[in-house]
């Protein structure tokens, strides 16, 4: 019992890792965004895609929108991590348990070679 849950601790570590990828590859590309903003003269044309729409968007609402996702992802991978360490702390506390079985399945099997 104790290994298939260590197995589905495992799982659900990797699902984690690679959802805190996922988010680590959109806020790279937002911040390549608002860097690109930095640039970007005041006046200049922002277009943002809606569907198979590009829509006209003012400077000002472009750059507080990618701050917006920005902030947003950064809470995500903050919740994500927490939810990481909690399943690396549960992981570990399997491990010990299987390690405690295991010494005591050793020492049964010893004392009964005896």
């Amino acid at each position: 019992m104790t290994g298939r849950v260590f197995a589905n601790i495992g799982t659900d570590l990797g699902t984690k890792v690679e959802a805190r990828q996922k988010l680590e590859s959109q806020q790279q590309e937002n911040s390549t965004v608002k860097k690109e903003f930095d640039i970007l003269d005041d006046d200049a044309n922002i277009y943002k895609q809606i569907g198979p729409v590009l829509l006209k968007q003012d400077k000002t609402e472009a750059v507080m929108s990618v701050n917006a996702r920005l902030e947003f992802i950064d809470k995500q991978i903050k919740d994500i991590e927490k939810q990481i360490e909690g399943i690396q702390d549960s992981s570990e506390k399997i491990k010990g348990e299987i390690i405690q079985i295991q010494s005591a399945a050793q020492q049964s099997q010893a004392a009964a070679a005896s």
